[in-house]
Order: structure tokens, then C-alpha cells, then sequence
């Protein structure tokens, strides 16, 4: 669909997160889309498999957060360095104090294909070498984001990210700014958030000129999830006043447990705000809904027989779409070759440029095809460009190994779809 046919108008939102499964291995990287432009309702992407694993650092990704920069067009998931289950069992005291300080980045242009992974480390400046003005940090966690459009100037925006970390003897909110998520053009910025006790999980959403923070308290206060605000422009320095405005946020959720990682967003054309609250260890995202950010308790349950999420969906972002992006994501959502054997062709110049793939939603779409060179007996592979599946969503380090501290890994698809065809003997 085209954006003069309606392409460019908001509708559906893209779910990025990771799954809890203490038996397996599921901190990679999944995509949820909602069921239309229903923001209660989501549809697992690649078939509920992941779209993106990490192979660097300790090969796990937790707390991935889903971004845009709209002066470039460019789209970001970061995520947590850290793989719980099936890493170095060190415990989350030692993981927290003095673990990795790097934050996985993809990029991608059409939230379809994405990059290779890369790491940036917040500990250090943009050569490389440790940061002037950085305290010791413990282990970053729970990155997220806003744009800010004249960062830099007028027209020349940047992010502001803040996560969390361990400083002194208290986890802190900290921030730093950078234009793509690279180390040549981060810089650190400071303290965001210390209340002199644990406070973790920061996610924001602004609104009227004001910004809305939802923060985790960990601390002896027991807050449990609080939501701040202020009508400070810079809201990121350390003079801009915040208030609070409601304290344990979705705890009728918490059954015995707790909730963190929240993430919020806004439903298309109405005042109408989603709060997801990760009830944990593994009952996952459930949600509240918002009419008015300025009334005097926000957030209450939402009580919707409508809503669903698959289980144990852990800690993520919500983005929301055109119907171009919607159409787009749902087209690339393949699950196999209509015809996975092309039978004989009479050379390779005859093999075809694009097949067809059935849909995980229904229907087929076409894709174009990367052949490889036939083998002794002419036979000859391709595999399916374009796919969510064909991402890097799976790595194997030297003899096959899967160990977290494996030697030689390399990222590779699990999920890609791949043809076959014979190129007839001359």
C-alpha cells in the first residue's frame, strides 16, 4: 500500500521482547504485531520463533527496547548483555556489581531486516578508552529511549538513554546521548535518577510538553512501580523537577511476586495510554490502560476479555505503525516455500529470481532468492531474501558448540527458508 493510498496513516503496533524459559534458551529476540490496529490483541511473528540472537558478550539479550530516529528514518531494538539462563550462573549480585556495561544494537530500515549485532559500551567514550566523568558502574541494564529532535541544535536531534546500573551501593537510573548507537557518538551524561535506594526499569512517554517516567523502586520504601512528571523542557538535567503522582502501579497483578520492566505507549487517535507491567519471574507483560496522565491515580487494570499476549512475554517496547509498516510486516512474516523443490533447470542463468512462500497469516507473498553456487551434482540452494526469518536469530561457536563461552561463534539463520532446484548436465 502506498502512502498516498493511506500507507503512511498509524495504524498497528510492533512488540519487541524476550521470552522467560529457565528450561531453554529464549533471551533472543522476539517480535509480537498486533492483530490490526488492536492494541490488546498480539500476534506472534516468525511463527513464535526469535527474529534476532546475540553471539557477542555473554550471548544472552534481556530488556530489548524498540526505536526510531525520525530524522534519519532508522530503526534500533537495544537490549541487556546478559543470558540468565545457560550463562555462567555467577548469581544476579555478582551480574549486577561488575558485569557487561555493553548495550546489543541492531539497526534496520523497514523493521523487516536487520543488521548484524553490535555492542556499545556506556563505560567508555567514543575511542574507545573509559569516559571521563563516569562513575564504577555495575552491569547496564534496561535501556530505553527518547528522541530528542534539537539535541544538538535546531533540526539535529539525538537520544537520550537512560538504564540502569549499580553505583556505590544502590542501583541508579544513569543517561547518555548518542545520534545512531555507535561508540563514536555516544557520550555519557550523568545521573538521571537516585533516590538514594535501588530504583531501576525506567520507561518514559510524553505528552501536552510534558514527560511521564515509570520507575521500579526497589528499595525500603516498597513503591513498587511509580509514575513521575515534569514540565521541564531538558528533562534529562539534573535541575529539572520531578513529581510523583502514583505508587504501586499494577501490584494487584503481583499474586505473591512483583512486577518491573514497564513499558508505555499510546493508542492511535484517541487519549487512551497502555502501561504493560512485567509480572514476574514468569507470568510476563499484563496491562493497564490510562484515559487522562494528569488524573490522580493514571493507571488501573485493564478489565478486557479481549486482551492477549502469549505467556511468559518478558520486559520489551511497543512502536507504533503505519498501515504501510503493518501490511509490510505482516508480507514478510513467511513460513515456507510454496514449492521447496523446483524440480530441473536447464542452466543457472535459468534459475528463478524470486518464489513464492506461504504466510504465517494466510495467503502468499513473493521474495526474492540468494542462489548459491550447484554442487558436484548440480544441485543448488537458495534461500529467501526478505523474510523476517532469514535474520541472524541463531549462532554456533567451534564444533557445533551452543555454550555461552564457546570459541568461534557465528550468527547464522535458523528460520530462513530455503529452495532447491538442478541445474541439467550439459
Amino acid at each position: 500500500m502506498t502512502a498516498g493510498a493511506g500507507g503512511d496513516r498509524p495504524y498497528g503496533y510492533l512488540m519487541v521482547h524476550f521470552l522467560e524459559d529457565p528450561e531453554g534458551y529464549a533471551e533472543k529476540i522476539y517480535l509480537d504485531l498486533s492483530e490490526g490496529d488492536d492494541p490488546e490483541r498480539w500476534v506472534p511473528l516468525n511463527g513464535g520463533e526469535p527474529i534476532l540472537a546475540s553471539h557477542l558478550g555473554t550471548t544472552g539479550v534481556r530488556d530489548p527496547h524498540l526505536t526510531h530516529n525520525p530524522q534519519t528514518g532508522t530503526y534500533y531494538i537495544l537490549a541487556t548483555d546478559l543470558r540468565v539462563f545457560g550463562g555462567d550462573d555467577a548469581g544476579w549480585a555478582r551480574w549486577s556489581q561488575g558485569y557487561s556495561t555493553r548495550m546489543n544494537v541492531w539497526e534496520s530500515r523497514d523493521l523487516v531486516t536487520w543488521s548484524p549485532l553490535r555492542q556499545l559500551d556506556v563505560a567508555l567514550d567514543a575511542s574507545g578508552a573509559p569516559a571521563a566523568g563516569v562513575p564504577a558502574m555495575g552491569m547496564m541494564w534496561a535501556a530505553e529511549t527518547t528522541f530528542v529532535p534539537d539535541f544538538h541544535g535546531e533540526g539535529r536531534g539525538a537520544f537520550v538513554v537512560y538504564w540502569t546500573s549499580t553505583v556505590g551501593d544502590h542501583q541508579v537510573i544513569l543517561w547518555g546521548s548518542t545520534t545512531d548507537f555507535t561508540q563514536g557518538t555516544f557520550e555519557f551524561g550523568g545521573v538521571l535518577l537516585d533516590h538514594g535506594d535501588h530504583t531501576i526499569d525506567t520507561t518514559m512517554i510524553q505528552h501536552g510538553g510534558r514527560t511521564y517516567r515509570v520507575t521500579k523502586d526497589n528499595g525500603a520504601t516498597q513503591r513498587g512501580l511509580f509514575m513521575e512528571v515534569t514540565d521541564a523542557e531538558r528533562w534529562w538535567e539534573p535541575d529539572a523537577a520531578w513529581r510523583e503522582v502514583q505508587t504501586r502501579i499494577g501490584e494487584g497483578y503481583a499474586a505473591g511476586h512483583g512486577v518491573e520492566g514497564p513499558t508505555m505507549f499510546k493508542a492511535h487517535g484517541e487519549d487512551r495510554w497502555y502501561l504493560y507491567v512485567d509480572v514476574i519471574p514468569s507470568v510476563g507483560y499484563r496491562p493497564m490502560v490510562s484515559t487522562d496522565l494528569d488524573a490522580e491515580t493514571p493507571w488501573a487494570p485493564l478489565d478486557s476479555p479481549r486482551f492477549s499476549l502469549r505467556a511468559s512475554t518478558k520486559h520489551g517496547g511497543v512502536l507504533g505503525l503505519t498501515r504501510a509498516q503493518h501490511d509490510a510486516l505482516r508480507a514478510a512474516d513467511a513460513r515456507a516455500a510454496v514449492a521447496p523443490e523446483l524440480g530441473e533447470v536447464a542452466s543457472v542463468a535459468a534459475l528463478p529470481a524470486a518464489v513464492e512462500a506461504h504466510l504465517h497469516g494466510g495467503g502468499t507473498a513473493s521474495f526474492p532468492v540468494d542462489w548459491a553456487a550447484p554442487d558436484a551434482d548440480g544441485v543448488v540452494v537458495g534461500t529467501l531474501r526478505g523474510t523476517l526469518g532469514a535474520n541472524l536469530d541463531a549462532w554456533a561457536g567451534e564444533g557445533g558448540s551452543t555454550a555461552w563461552d564457546a570459541p568461534g561463534k557465528e550468527p547464522f539463520s535458523a528460520t530462513a527458508i530455503t529452495v532447491t532446484a538442478t541445474v541439467r548436465a550439459a
